[in-house]
C-alpha cells in the first residue's frame, strides 16, 4: 500500500511551520528567521519514503494586520485548505504557555474556517523545548482541546525533532492510497530561481533590524546556466520601499550587501550542487506592498 498526499502547514507567524517542513526534509526548503511573518508564499515541500509520498503546503502565517500584502498573505494561506488532504496547525506553546490572553485572540479564529474545510486536523503544540515550566504545558492542551475538540493535538518541538515521529504517524494515517506523484530526488515544486530569492531574502532577514526586512523584495532578473559549464550566473534585485532605506540595505562602502552576497552564495550554491557567481542590485520602489500587480508579479496571493 502506498500513499500520496497535502498537507496544509497552518498557524500564525512564528510559530514554526517552516521549520516542521525543513525537519520533515532534511534540508532548508523553507526559509526561517526569528522574525515573524518570515513566509510569503506558499511553498511546497515534497517528502518521499518507500510506501508514501508527502506534499507540505508551508503557508504565510494567518494574523491580523492590514494592507494589501497582507491580504495576499491570507489568500496564500487559506486557499491551501482547498488543495490538502490533511490540515496540521502548528501553534507556539512558548508563546501561549507565558500569554494565554493570545490563545484565544490567535487561535480562536483558526477554527470555524479550518473545521468547516472538511479536512482532518492535527493540532502541533510546538516548541515545548522551550517551555521552562512543563506543568503549564497541560492547562494549555487542554484548553486547544476544547476549542477543538474534534482535532488530534501532539506536543512537538520542530527545530529538536521532539514528538515530530508520533505525528508523521498520524499525518501518514490521515492521507489517502496513491502513486508518487514527483521523482523521488525532487523536494520542491518551487522553481530553482524562487528558491535562490528567498535564500537572499532570508539574509535580508538577519542583517537588516526592525521593521526593515519587510519593505523588501527580491527577484531574480537572471538565472544562467548554459554561458558557463562551471558556474551558474544569478543577477538579482532586491526593492525597498523608502529611498532611506537603500543605503542601510547597502551599507558602508557596500559591506551589509556584500555580506549578503556572500551568505546567500554559498547557500545557493549547496541548493544546486554548482559554483554561483551572484550580483545584486538595489532599487528603490515606493509603495509596492499596496501594488497589486506588483504583488502579483513576486508570486503573492494567488
Amino acid at each position: 500500500m502506498h500513499k500520496f498526499g497535502m498537507v496544509a502547514l497552518i498557524g500564525p507567524p512564528n510559530a514554526g511551520k517552516s521549520t516542521l517542513m525543513n525537519t520533515y526534509l532534511g534540508q532548508k526548503v523553507a526559509i526561517v528567521s526569528p522574525k515573524p511573518q518570515t513566509t510569503r508564499n506558499r511553498i511546497s515541500g515534497i517528502l518521499t519514503e518507500e510506501d508514501a509520498q508527502i506534499v507540505f503546503l508551508d503557508t504565510p502565517g494567518i494574523h491580523q494586520l492590514r494592507g494589501k500584502m497582507n491580504r495576499f498573505l491570507l489568500e496564500s494561506a487559506w486557499s491551501a485548505l482547498s488543495s490538502s488532504d490533511a490540515v496540521v496547525v502548528l501553534i507556539d506553546a512558548a508563546l501561549y504557555c507565558a500569554k494565554p490572553h493570545l490563545l484565544e485572540k490567535e487561535i480562536a479564529p483558526l477554527v470555524k474556517p479550518i473545521s468547516e474545510s472538511g479536512r482532518p486536523v492535527l493540532v502541533a503544540v510546538n516548541k515545548i523545548d522551550r517551555v521552562k515550566e512543563k506543568d503549564k504545558l497541560l492547562p494549555l492542551m487542554a484548553r486547544v482541546a476544547e476549542m477543538w475538540p474534534e482535532a488530534e493535538y501532539i506536543p512537538v518541538s520542530a527545530l529538536r525533532g521532539k514528538g515530530t515521529d508520533q505525528l508523521m504517524d498520524r499525518i501518514l494515517s490521515l492521507l489517502p492510497e496513491g502513486p508518487p506523484m514527483f521523482p523521488e530526488d525532487q523536494i520542491s515544486t518551487a522553481p530553482m530561481r524562487f528558491m535562490a530569492s528567498e535564500i537572499i531574502r532570508e539574509k535580508l532577514f538577519y542583517s537588516l533590524r526592525q521593521e526593515l526586512p519587510y519593505s523588501t523584495a527580491v527577484e531574480i532578473e537572471q538565472w544562467d546556466e548554459e554561458s558557463r559549464d562551471d558556474m551558474i550566473i544569478v543577477n538579482a534585485v532586491i526593492y525597498t520601499s523608502r529611498k532611506s532605506h537603500k543605503g542601510m540595505i547597502i551599507g558602508k562602502q557596500g559591506s551589509n550587501l556584500k555580506r549578503i552576497g556572500t551568505d546567500a552564495r554559498k547557500d545557493i550554491s549547496e541548493l544546486t550542487g554548482s559554483k554561483v557567481h551572484l550580483e545584486m542590485w538595489v532599487k528603490v520602489r515606493e509603495g509596492w506592498t499596496e501594488d497589486p500587480g506588483f504583488l502579483r508579479a513576486m508570486g503573492l496571493g494567488e
